[in-house]
């Protein structure tokens, strides 16, 4: 007879370690802990642990958290989320794990999905997994992250790297950005705009690290891009040249490249490609339109096209992005190098 069993929900376990920012180790249980099915139930079950005993972890603030798992939560994990700390010791400073930290992720079953927020990456980098991979870090710590650990491949512009079944933050609240890019890989856009509404944050962020780096402050009687942004966001099917959307803040197309990099982080034509992408994948999602329809709706004119840029950035074509979403997350494609 078939199980009337609901499906087990997927665990995150957070591990926490001492000197642990509390802002990053509140990020997994606030984007997973809200993320729910058509019938309100929870799609997730998040664990904190300590590479401890059951105790207080110190934190970087005045007060210290009471973990109340140890380390061998971690043999429980479908994904495990690793935290930025401001006290990995010679994790940070030779690149080597501590006797504890190692046990402790020795614990971690095959095939686990691994998550790092922040410097939460030098863990991972230390423990081997990041070896020959593409990761990012905080754009303040990238330099030293690179000179550290030189197999790993740095990319500091980007706001989070997804390889798969290891993923990588950049900095704070990057990792807003990568847990609610996790919940639409695994569940799709439409629960992941549901958790950003609750959250009161954007379900996809503009730009990578680039735009967050100091410089010269702009003169801010200078034009910005935000405009031309909002009107293109309102007509993505139809064709936008670069030099509409800089006559819309009235700049010459190479001033309105200028800023608008300086501003997003990333190219016009670029961001407008992820939006587009955005588009097609809520349309696939949430409607009966065909792929033609969706292609034309979203703005990259033909199916083929729409094809192409969604296998080079979510590695899936349209059907099997729509069969993977609207018939459940058992074959949720796998994330591509994000941007945010």
């Amino acid at each position: 007879m078939p199980s009337d069993r609901e499906p087990r929900p997927h665990r995150v376990v957070v591990l926490a370690l001492d000197g642990l920012i509390p802002f990053e180790l509140g990020i997994p249980q606030r984007i997973f802990g809200m993320a729910r099915d058509a019938g309100r139930r929870p799609l997730y079950e998040v664990v904190t642990c300590s590479v401890r005993p059951p105790g207080p972890v110190a934190t970087d603030a005045d007060f210290a958290v009471l973990v109340e798992h140890g380390p061998q939560a971690l043999a429980t994990a479908d994904t495990v989320v690793v935290p930025a700390s401001y006290e990995l010791g010679p994790v940070h400073e030779e690149g080597v794990l501590t006797p504890e930290l190692a046990a402790a992720l020795a614990l971690v079953r095959p095939g686990t999905r691994l998550v790092a927020i922040c410097t939460g990456g030098y863990v991972l980098a230390a423990a081997g997994l990041l070896d020959g991979r593409p990761a990012t870090t905080h754009w303040a710590s990238a330099e030293h992250f690179q000179r550290l650990f030189p197999r790993v491949r740095v990319d500091a512009d980007v706001l989070f790297v997804d390889d798969g079944d290891v993923l990588t933050s950049a900095g704070v609240a990057a990792g807003i950005d990568l847990c609610l890019h996790l919940v639409r890989r695994d569940h799709g856009a439409a629960v992941a705009s549901d958790v950003a509404r609750r959250t009161v944050v954007p379900p996809y962020r503009d730009g990578g690290q680039a735009q967050f780096i100091e410089r010269p402050v702009p003169d801010p009687q200078q034009a910005s891009t935000t405009g031309a942004r909002a009107w293109a966001l309102d007509r993505l099917h139809e064709p936008l040249r670069l030099r509409d959307l800089a006559e819309r803040e009235a700049m010459s197309v190479r001033t309105f490249t200028r800023r608008f990099r300086e501003e997003v982080g990333i190219s016009p034509g670029q961001w407008l490609t992820l939006q587009r992408v955005e588009r097609a994948r809520h349309l696939l999602e949430s409607t009966d339109l065909s792929v033609d329809q969706v292609a034309r709706q979203a703005g990259f004119g033909t199916a083929q096209s729409m094809r192409q840029h969604l296998q080079a950035t979510l590695g899936v074509a349209p059907t099997a992005y729509r069969r993977a979403f609207r018939s459940g997350p058992a074959g949720a494609p796998r994330g591509a190098v994000a941007t945010g």
